[in-house]
């Protein structure tokens, strides 16, 4: 008897897990569909970016490298700020990316959507999926600008960086799931959003190496940079970006740490935020 059950079991279970895909793409394609048609929300999201880009790397190259400590003279500081400024794009689209779940709860479209034949676990993965292309492409956009300021790209560099976007997105992603989970009101979203994002952002390392300097400031500048998951974001794609031009010690941790942490990170976010929205009301 039992051996009449278990391929009708093990077909069961094969279907289901087929429709529970089928349901995170759908999530996804709806995500990715919604921001391929807004061209102002591409073009927009694009102007804040390069404007930190053209703004602080024209403008502290001019004003001379105080403060950064171990950078290379032969190495323009627009050029060390470049993966600062890819990390960046990736953590304010990721982050945004969210706001659609508070949009669909206070539209009503999200109890549509809670009440399809599929696991609200599919939907939240879903969600991460599409925020984390989102932000993926959104950065690779501006990966465009590169070979204009002098950073050289081949293949596998290429796909390693876009990869780790990937990663960071969906380690940003995650967190802003997390967030956006039990928040009612667009303005209560805004206000836990703008109070993560530039700390996360000026405590990355983005801007300055963090190796630089010394001194009680400096030492709690690190130590809050080890708790911030842009860090080794930003960490790992100036040098994979500028593999061979900046030394060693201007970083805190290789590539593979810095991975290895994301992908820590993207489990501590995910976790907690599927199981939240799986208790939406």
């Amino acid at each position: 008897m039992a051996t009449n059950t278990q391929p009708q079991d093990i077909t069961v279970s094969r279907s289901r897990l087929v429709h529970e895909l089928k349901g995170v793409y759908t999530i996804w394609y709806r995500d990715v569909l919604r921001f391929v048609r807004d061209r102002s929300r591409i073009f927009g999201s694009l102007a804040q970016p390069l404007l930190f880009l053209f703004a602080l790397g024209f403008g502290v190259g001019q004003l001379g490298r105080a403060g950064l400590g171990g950078l290379p003279p032969n190495v323009p500081y627009i050029v060390f700020l470049y993966p600062g400024i890819l990390c960046m794009t990736a953590l304010f689209t990721a982050l945004f990316s969210a706001v659609s779940i508070v949009w669909d709860r206070e539209f009503g479209f999200l109890r549509e959507v809670l009440v399809a034949p599929v696991s609200r676990i599919s939907v939240a993965l879903g969600k991460v999926a599409g925020g984390s292309t989102i932000a993926m492409i959104q950065a690779a956009l501006i990966m465009l600008l590169g070979p204009l300021l002098g950073v050289h790209y081949d293949f596998v560099r290429v796909v390693l960086m876009l990869l780790t976007l990937l990663l960071l997105a969906a380690v940003i992603s995650s967190l802003g799931i997390l967030i956006a989970a039990r928040q009612k009101t667009m303005e209560g979203f805004q206000v836990i959003m703008q109070f993560l994002l530039l700390p996360m952002l000026f405590l990355s390392g983005a801007f300055f190496p963090l190796t630089g300097g010394g001194g009680t400031p400096a030492l709690i500048l690190r130590t809050v940079a080890q708790i911030n998951p842009m860090t080794y974001g930003v960490e790992a794609m100036r040098q994979i970006a500028l593999s061979g031009q900046l030394p060693s010690a201007l970083f805190l941790h290789s590539p593979g740490v810095d991975v290895l942490f994301l992908l820590g990170f993207f489990v501590v976010f995910l976790v907690p935020a599927v199981l939240l929205f799986s208790k939406q009301d």
